[in-house]
């Protein structure tokens, strides 16, 4: 019985350590984030994939009541997370995406971010598009990814030049100068865990 809680409290002590280990690298990021998109109070920004919403209530917390943050999602359940986080931190605002729209208004936006979303898209070049359109004039985009690793399988229905899962940073460049994206910054020592290893690529929004 004693070994039994030993190895119990054993286990809760090293999910607490990995928790912790986790905040702190959305912290880190939250943090860079907001050096390389110039969040300061009172900007727009939306998340695109923002699953639990982490990076979502960090930028709510940097641009304040007077601004706001759109928070993305496809997964139902990860929307009904983000509309109860939106009910305690009043300046997110949740929308629910499509497989080719982000559904944010035209020209919303200071900056957009994503995390490890882009590579699962299945139509890139319409939610580039979109995303286009949701930005001001010289807005930023940030894009934090990963290079597919070797022998890694594609998820289903995204672009065959993935070559894995993830997607080479010269085929993201590639993309987004096509929709009308100028490479502001790239940064290879993105934050990360044992299973990815990130980079972040800042867009800057063509003036037409």
């Amino acid at each position: 019985m004693l070994r039994r809680s030993f190895v119990v409290l054993l286990t809760l002590c090293a999910l607490g350590v990995s928790l912790c280990a986790a905040q702190d690298t959305y912290q880190e990021e939250a943090d860079r984030l907001a050096t390389l998109l110039n969040w300061h109070t009172g900007d727009v920004v939306a998340e695109i994939g923002a699953k639990k919403g982490q990076l979502t209530l960090a930028a709510a917390q940097r641009v304040g009541s007077a601004g706001k943050v759109y928070s993305t999602e496809l997964d139902v359940d990860a929307l009904a997370h983000l509309d109860e986080l939106a009910t305690k931190q009043k300046n997110i605002i949740v929308v629910k995406a499509a497989e080719s729209e982000t559904n944010l208004p035209a020209m919303c936006c200071d900056s957009i971010f994503m995390r490890l979303v882009y590579h699962h898209l299945t139509r890139p070049a319409e939610i580039d598009a979109s995303l286009f359109r949701s930005l001001k004039s010289g807005g930023l985009l940030a894009v934090i990814d990963e290079e597919p690793s070797k022998g890694s399988i594609i998820p289903d229905g995204v672009p065959a030049n993935r070559m894995g899962h993830g997607i080479p940073q010269k085929v993201l460049i590639s993309e987004l100068d096509s929709a009308g994206f100028d490479v502001e910054t790239v940064s290879n020592d993105w934050p990360h865990d044992e299973f990815h290893q990130m980079y972040c690529v800042v867009f800057r929004k063509k003036k037409r």
